[in-house]
């Protein structure tokens, strides 16, 4: 008896993520939009289709598997893209246990491995990995070729975007055209998740902690035009640029979202939403019309955001805004290829329009010292946004910086568990003076710092009252086990030489700044 076309999966262990923390539920589960994009264009053409997503089911490897078998399908696609791109790499930990899982209990299934880290390290990954075909880029020309050829028992694998094996030797072929017109996919197959069991990050319910779920993503565009170093986005698309849908068919799957599945909390999952204002602005004014009670975020830049954007955004259901302000210094951001300006006007006028931030941080880029990272902190404690992220630079695969890493010789992670940046295995890129340790220590040092300050606390009292400032004293009890921060190194905090004292990253050109 025939099974359907084909399984697509979503990896992932909360707990291989997020260690500890994910016990406690401070993380947020994001259906995989990735994945239900191309479930509903393989639907469209006529192919029978199976989405799992084993991260919201809390499925370990054996159990994902198992459920792949008993689907029979032509091909088991494991689809390795977040919504977060970072969640790529480390997610490919859990790819390859299921591939091998499967492998012993179904060995004729055809598997696929698709997503940015595939489209990042095509070759590698069809070494290394368990699998039949990677694809390469977006996957929606690549994959239903690819079913067509195996339906029809022929071996022309001449599909663009398709590495495979002719015996021993790893075939590819280029990459498919990218789509033009966005609007022309079908709305994501959203009806084959458990759409009421994801939660939104606790953050963006403030304002009611007990209302995370159901929690809905949408994208707006595809792509950034921008080529920041220590970014991976663009590495299923290829290159800079992006892609938009009409407002009108955003707002179309806005109505499915929160009609069907009565979903209120939705996250826009763009690299970057406010960029053609005019285009946000009909976006807005279309669903204000709606009369929606929504809790949204959205990414913006500091440069691209006035008062008239923001209070139209506001009255739309945008509560939140994401900047990406990574660093205080502009040498380094500079050392990276990131521009930012008018940071702080960005801030007043995001604070004056009733939107809360939700600001990003970067600390170890490969500029930093102690000095510009205590830089950084300072500028966050200044900010005093509702909520901060403050990351580890990690040189994800796709990303300038990994290539220059892999030429210089960098120290990085041993295992794809390693990009985790809460995760047990972490271990960031060094600086061109910091260890990744030392780097590691500072962040997890300065985040308590920050959620522990009585003006923050003060704040998110007055902001979202004493529950949710409750909520946050209890979040910095949690703190992440670090496999690369034994007792007693790396002890230093906020720009104090450490109490053991760690060597400078071998470098072949450490001693020479102009190299970089």
């Amino acid at each position: 008896m025939s099974g359907v076309d084909i399984v697509l999966v979503k990896p992932g262990s909360q707990r291989q993520l997020y260690g500890e923390l994910s016990t406690f539920q401070l993380t947020g589960i994001e259906p995989p939009l990735w994945g239900a994009l191309l479930a509903a264009c393989l639907r469209a053409e006529g192919f029978s289709v199976v989405l799992y997503d084993a991260e919201v089911e809390n499925w370990d490897y054996r159990t994902t598997a198992g459920r792949i078998a008993e689907a029979r399908p032509l091909l088991a696609a494991i689809v390795v893209s977040g919504t977060n791109p970072t969640a790529s790499t480390m997610n490919m930990t859990g790819a390859r246990e299921i591939l091998l899982r499967l492998k012993e209990c179904a060995p004729d299934i055809k598997t696929a491995l698709t997503g940015l880290h595939p489209s990042a390290l095509p070759e590698r990954t069809m070494k290394e990995e368990p699998v039949d075909f990677v694809i390469d880029g977006e996957g929606i020309r690549t994959l239903p070729a690819l079913l067509r050829v195996l339906k029809s028992r022929e071996t022309d694998y001449q599909i663009g975007g398709l590495w495979h094996r002719a015996g021993e030797k790893i075939i590819s072929n280029p990459r498919a055209p990218l789509v033009a017109d966005l609007d022309a996919l079908p709305m994501p197959a959203w009806d084959l998740l458990p759409m009421e069991r994801y939660r939104a990050h606790t953050w963006h319910c403030f304002d009611n902690l007990r209302a995370r779920s159901p929690y809905g993503v949408i994208y707006t565009s595809l792509g950034c035009p921008f080529r920041c170093s220590f970014c991976c986005i663009n590495a299923i698309f290829g290159k800079p640029g992006i892609r938009y849908r009409s407002p009108e068919r955003v707002i179309e799957e806005i109505d499915l979202l929160v009609n069907r599945f009565g979903i209120r909390n939705i996250k826009i999952m763009d690299e970057l939403f406010v960029l053609d204002k005019p285009r946000v602005a009909r976006f807005c004014d279309l669903l204000i019309a709606r009369g929606y009670d929504l809790n949204m975020w959205a990414y913006a830049r500091t440069d691209t955001v006035d008062p008239d954007i923001l209070a139209k955004m506001r009255k739309a259901g945008i509560r939140w805004v994401c900047y990406g302000f990574e660093s205080a210094n502009q040498r380094v951001l500079k050392g990276v290829h990131k521009q930012q300006d008018r940071m702080r006007q960005a801030v007043e006028m995001t604070y004056d329009a009733d939107i809360n931030i939700l600001a990003n941080f970067m600390f170890g880029l490969p500029d930093d010292d102690y000095d510009t990272m205590q830089e950084t902190l300072e500028m966050a404690k200044e900010i005093n946004s509702e909520y901060a992220n403050f990351y580890c630079v990690m040189a994800q695969p796709g990303a300038a910086l990994y290539e220059e890493a892999l030429r210089k010789g960098w120290p990085l992670p041993e295992t794809w568990e390693g990009y985790s940046h809460l995760g047990y295995e972490s271990l960031p890129l060094p600086t061109k003076t910091l260890t990744g340790p030392q780097v590691l220590e500072f962040r997890d040092r300065a985040f308590h710092d920050y959620f522990s300050s009585p003006r923050y606390l003060e704040k998110i009292r007055r902001r979202f009252g004493e529950e949710v400032e409750a909520f946050v004293r209890e979040m910095l009890v949690r703190k992440p086990k670090r496999k690369h921060l034994p007792e007693g190194v790396c002890r230093g905090l906020a720009g104090k030489t450490p109490i053991v004292e760690m060597p400078p990253p071998d470098y072949n050109d450490a001693h020479n700044p102009d190299q970089r």
